[in-house]
């Protein structure tokens, strides 16, 4: 545990509370989201996007015409985000080749064996996936079992050879803005390319209060190792609106170098119309 507690030390802001992260979030949006809430960032962020499918109801049928949705529209999303067992189904139809393949493992509950969780994030990258989303061991995390919560995501990182791990923290969990901001310093040590604030399975799911906090931290992260890692928000990120303020918080937190896929993405499924209907100006239901 004096380990983690040397660690956490290292970071400014590590007993940053809600309030103060509420207070920030307000400040940045009521100074910077007017400038940004318009059709050029729409755009931007439609290219942020994980296009995600995941459903209990999918199958290679659904997943074939869910990627031939991707496939066929002119501008490309960030990745196609599924189920482990469908990612062959995805490499098999997927033409556009700067459209990464997103896996989830040990999803939506990470309570299974580390042996399933590597087998099952070997299997994927076998498979084709070039990402890997992967829930951390909440429950570990909450009984301040810091070690193997940084074990873990290190093994997954090792089997996830050339892709990139994301991985997800599932906010709405932790609850306390010291909690989010301390999963996010042992996520990064232990390897994570990209943190994620949720599932989407579970309420509250996404919150900008969270992705401050997040932010905040792999902003202390970047300066103390010069690693840059990228962040994604999921979960009920629905309105262009909504969409707009994460953009405005990565913005100002992070700065304009994380504003790109390979640092930024926004996992979801029905913000891709809405995005595109406030582009446009009319009702778009292609996606």
């Amino acid at each position: 545990m004096k380990k983690y507690t040397d660690l956490f030390s290292q970071y400014d802001s590590i007993k940053i509370t809600a309030e103060q992260a509420k207070q920030e979030v307000e400040k940045i949006i009521n100074k910077s989201f007017a400038k940004n809430n318009n059709a050029e960032t729409y755009k931007k962020i439609f290219g942020l996007l994980d296009f995600t499918s995941l459903n209990n109801t999918d199958n290679e049928e659904s997943t074939q015409k869910f990627v031939e949705k991707a496939n066929n529209f002119k501008q490309a999303v960030a990745a196609v985000c599924v189920y482990s067992s469908l990612v062959e189904t995805v490499k098999k139809i997927l033409t556009k080749s700067n459209v990464e393949i997103a896996a989830v493992v040990g999803f939506p509950a990470p309570q299974t064996f580390l042996e399933v969780k590597i087998a099952e994030t070997a299997l994927c990258v076998l498979d084709g996936a070039s990402e890997i989303d992967v829930v951390i061991s909440i429950g570990k995390f909450l009984s301040k079992d810091y070690e193997t919560v940084a074990e873990e995501i290190s093994e997954i990182k090792t089997a996830c050879r050339d892709a990139h791990l994301k991985v997800i923290l599932e906010t709405g969990a932790l609850k306390t803005a010291e909690n989010i901001k301390t999963a996010s310093i042992i996520a990064m040590e232990a390897g994570a390319d990209f943190i994620k604030t949720s599932t989407g399975k579970m309420e509250p799911a996404a919150t900008l209060e969270a992705a401050y906090v997040m932010c905040l931290a792999i902003k202390e992260f970047y300066q103390k190792t010069g690693k840059k890692v990228g962040f994604k928000p999921a979960g009920g990120i629905v309105t262009t609106d909504d969409a707009c303020k994460y953009y405005t918080i990565v913005k100002e937190v992070l700065g304009n170098e994380w504003l790109n896929n390979g640092l930024f993405r926004i996992g979801a499924s029905r913000l891709a119309n809405n995005l595109l209907s406030a582009v446009y100006g009319k009702e778009v239901g292609y996606f």
